[in-house]
């Protein structure tokens, strides 16, 4: 039985088999230094977690090396990647506040052989008061990350560093860390609500900690092609950041929701979806956008 091609459905699958081609057709290529992006919203439920899960998992799959910092006390990102992160598991706790090396509690993620991850466990969650006393305490994360990666045979592509949704010293070392903001906004009522602040705070940090930290990338997240407003809410973000807004945008989708719990990324869980599609779409723009970052600190 073939579909009909001027049906809604069979139209769907027609323009689902003509991304997928593109994607073969045009592969992302691979940066020549690594890329560090934090991931970053003030605001809760945008798909934080989920955009720095499937973003490393869909260009992990494409042949690039990526390594997840988890910096969230939630542990999601670790969930989510298959990795280890009991309370008694060596974590990025120990990175920042112990004695460890990073490469000592980097695990392998089980999706791909390229993926890693540097898991979370309960007691970040008291990380921020312990910084507090600590000398160079913005510093800590960076100067782990910078000795690692000088340190690895086979250097990364990305490292991608999932932080909690608010602005502590957590925070603010995902953002001395990172040379690239990447921002999820959803596509929902007071989507930009809070935006003008975190853009505030990502300059204070550039001006006091971290003079090559830039907003690279803005992604819009559970959109919904049916309703008015998140094409109202896409138009008006496009508008305000016509640069760094990404082409690519993430749907509403089941198959996004029931991943993490299966300990899988989407593109683990289900590759066939819409879902997965949209991510290995926005990775490979990602990818495709990079020279623009590369060599330059203003992103021009």
């Amino acid at each position: 039985m073939s579909l009909d091609a001027s049906a809604p459905l069979g139209r769907h699958v027609a323009d689902k088999a003509r991304r997928r081609r593109l994607l073969k057709e045009q592969p992302a290529p691979l940066p020549t230094h690594t890329r560090v992006l934090t991931i970053s919203n003030q605001k809760g439920g945008v798909g934080k977690t989920t955009t720095t899960v499937n973003l490393a998992a869909a260009l992990a799959q494409s042949g690039a090396r990526v390594l997840v910092i988890d910096l969230d006390p939630q542990g999601n990102a670790s969930t989510a990647l298959g990795a280890e992160h009991r309370e008694e598991t060596p974590s990025v706790y120990d990175v920042i506040l112990g004695d460890k090396a990073m490469k000592d509690v980097v695990q392998k993620s089980s999706e791909f052989d390229s993926l890693y991850c540097v898991p979370a466990t309960i007691h970040l969650a008291g990380a921020e008061i312990e910084l507090v006393s600590l000398v160079a305490r913005e510093q800590r994360l960076r100067r782990a990350l910078d000795t690692y990666l000088a340190g690895t045979e086979e250097p990364f592509h990305y490292v991608f560093i999932d932080c909690p949704p608010s602005l502590g010293l957590l925070t603010i070392n995902a953002f001395v860390a990172a040379r690239e903001v990447l921002i999820p906004i959803q596509c929902e009522y007071y989507a930009l609500e809070g935006l003008s602040q975190l853009l505030k705070n990502i300059q204070l940090i550039e001006q006091h900690l971290n003079p090559d930290l830039r907003v690279s990338t803005i992604l819009l997240t559970m959109f919904d092609s049916r309703t008015n407003l998140a094409q109202e809410v896409a138009n008006e973000v496009r508008e305000h950041f016509p640069r760094q807004t990404l082409n690519s945008v993430i749907p509403r989708s089941v198959r996004i929701s029931e991943a993490p719990s299966y300990g899988q990324s989407v593109i683990e869980y289900d590759e066939s979806s819409t879902g997965a599609l949209a991510y290995l779409e926005a990775a490979a723009e990602i990818g495709h956008r990079g020279t623009r970052w590369e060599g330059t600190t203003d992103g021009s």
